[in-house]
């Protein structure tokens, strides 16, 4: 019997292989990012920091719940349709890049109280293993996630929301949404806790070309 992790795959496998001018559902099957994929190896797909945004939001007392965003990502999607699993991510985001609509506070994520981006500048993921729920186009990325010095383990819901090529470059290009929950105590962000909320939602979405 085939196992769902492989039916899975295999379902990853024919949406990275469908492309279509305008990266739209359902696609016209043209020059397909697998067969480049599979005769080269894995395909490195560059993540456009102009398309790609990280957002994180909190409870804040009881009452409301702000956010954040970060404007910059910047990193490699490596895609490996011969076997799925295999894939990888690594991703840096800068600090510098915390937009919260206020200024005050935006200058304190700045600060050594919490992000210290003077001694830690950046963000970053790096992904360990791809895992597959055998729900269509939906799969987890484990990795490791480094925030202000510290690394822990860390669990990314994603979803592959397409793939073609790309309606302005030619180039085949990849889009991802992805989630999670910290606990932002784990990585020594302490500030104000228990009265702002120590769990932090995300949600991420990029797009990358190859």
């Amino acid at each position: 019997m085939i196992s769902r992790t492989a039916a899975a795959a295999a379902v990853i496998v024919q949406l990275l292989a469908a492309s279509a001018p305008a990266l739209a559902a359902p696609p016209a099957q043209s020059a397909p990012i697998a067969a480049t994929a599979q005769a080269a190896g894995p395909v490195a797909y560059r993540i456009d920091p102009t398309h790609a945004q990280a957002r994180v939001s909190w409870n804040h007392m009881g009452l409301s719940r702000p956010g954040a965003t970060f404007e910059t990502i910047e990193g490699v999607i490596r895609i490996d349709t011969a076997d799925p699993t295999r894939s990888s991510v690594s991703v840096t985001i800068p600090v510098s890049g915390a937009d919260t609509g206020v200024p005050a506070l935006d200058a304190m994520f700045q600060g050594a109280d919490f992000f210290d981006a003077a001694r830690h500048p950046n963000i970053t993921f790096q992904s360990r293993a791809v895992r597959f729920t055998g729900l269509g186009n939906r799969f987890q990325v484990e990795g490791d996630l480094t925030v202000r010095g510290v690394t822990r383990p860390v669990v990314l819901d994603a979803v592959l929301n397409g793939s073609g090529v790309h309606p302005m470059t030619g180039a085949p290009a990849v889009g991802f949404s992805a989630s999670t929950t910290l606990k932002r105590s784990d990585f020594g962000l302490g500030v104000a806790l228990p009265v702002v909320g120590d769990e932090i939602d995300v949600q991420i979405t990029v797009e990358a070309v190859a």
